[in-house]
């Protein structure tokens, strides 16, 4: 690699570096805030918190990692022209085809980060997370047996539990069940344990007293006991079977699905075979999002009035490609026979970009020629 490709790839890689920690920042945070309340509310500790967002990271990555591509190679492309860089090197005879060549390089850097993410490192994160996030749905004593608060888990069932006892004992319980119109029932307890079973979490109540209001005769009947099993199992989601999402699946499941993949992500063979052709064209993307806005500034030529028309050129494009992903997109997902039209986008910000250096290579081949002297007076 000649010492000029080496000194521009290394400014993109640098400013793609920043750009991404800023946005990846941004976007973590504006996560990061609704889940520390969902997991705040739920009793969760820091260290949860930490875990699900750290888990959720590389599909942000993934998202912000073309959009900083594009912003590094814009960036670094402006400074250079403005600096007279690449006025210098294309009078040392490099064609706009010659100065691309360390963008290409950079493209095939981004996509091949962006293939390690999409065909590994989202699938296993996206799978780890649901895990934890299942094993905390089933965590009842987060959710329900907090101490001291009025807990609702449905819109029928209230929890009041005073204390609980560093063994795990629940101290003064108080249970109210609305979920019979025409029935109430209210239990109490001065001690209570959590016990797991086979078909799910119990809670052994001892010492209370259940009050039964019938409000259609209006009566109210009392019941001691000694001890009561109450199974709160129905209050945590009905089915616990943690099943798998599309998204969750390595590519060459999405590409040879069997037949109990596809009956666990409820999707069908060519549903999933349009998701694999989707990461796919992810990376394709990732690898023309820098050269496109390398082109659009290096297409105009260099002004000292600075590139700001080809900067707003290169947003446009990036709109307008962003427009062929979206629509690519729909067709493939309405008709798995279309998915070619998942690489729409990536092609197309190919051919827009070759298209741009072709115009700066060839920098009068669009305008008028003056007519040829010698005319007839």
């Amino acid at each position: 690699m000649a010492r000029f490709d080496r000194y521009m790839l290394s400014q993109l890689l640098v400013l793609f570096g920043f750009f991404s920690l800023i946005l990846i920042l941004i976007y973590w945070i504006n996560r990061a805030v609704v889940l520390f309340d969902q997991l705040i509310a739920d009793g969760q500790s820091a260290w949860v918190f930490l875990e699900l967002t750290s888990l959720s990271l590389p599909g942000l990555i993934r998202i912000v990692l073309p959009l900083s591509a594009f912003v590094a190679a814009v960036y670094v492309t402006n400074r250079m022209a403005s600096e007279s860089e690449l006025t210098v090197v294309q009078a040392t005879g490099y064609s706009p085809y010659r100065l691309a060549q360390p963008v290409i390089w950079f493209g095939l850097i981004v996509a091949l980060m962006m293939s390690v993410l999409t065909h590994f490192l989202v699938p296993l994160a996206t799978q780890q997370l649901r895990e934890r996030q299942d094993e905390i749905a089933q965590n009842v004593t987060a959710r329900l047996l907090t101490p001291g608060e009025f807990l609702t888990p449905t819109g029928d069932v209230t929890f009041y539990i005073r204390e609980i006892s560093q063994t795990g004992e629940m101290v003064d319980l108080f249970i109210s069940e609305n979920t019979d119109p025409d029935r109430s029932l209210t239990y109490t307890a001065d001690r209570a344990y959590l016990v797991k079973t086979d078909k799910g979490p119990q809670l052994v109540m001892v010492n209370g007293l259940v009050q039964d209001l019938d409000r259609r005769r209006n009566r109210l009947t009392t019941t001691g006991f000694e001890d009561f099993v109450y199974d709160i199992g129905g209050l945590i989601d009905g089915d616990r079977t943690l099943r798998r999402s599309a998204s969750s699946l390595m590519t060459w499941e999405l590409f040879d699905p069997t037949p109990e993949i596809l009956d666990e992500v409820h999707q069908t063979a060519g549903q999933l075979m349009v998701r694999g052709h989707d990461r796919f064209g992810e990376a394709f993307l990732g690898f023309v999002a820098g050269l496109i806005g390398f082109s659009a500034l290096i297409a105009g030529g260099f002004s000292r009035f600075g590139l700001w028309r080809n900067i707003a050129l290169a947003v446009f494009l990036v709109v307008v490609v962003k427009g062929l992903e979206s629509t690519g997109t729909n067709l493939a997902r309405s008709d798995p026979a279309l998915w070619p039209f998942m690489y729409l986008a990536g092609l197309g910000g190919l051919v827009i970009s070759y298209a741009l250096l072709w115009i700066a290579a060839h920098p009068y081949a669009l305008k008028r020629r003056p007519p040829a002297p010698g005319g007839a007076s």
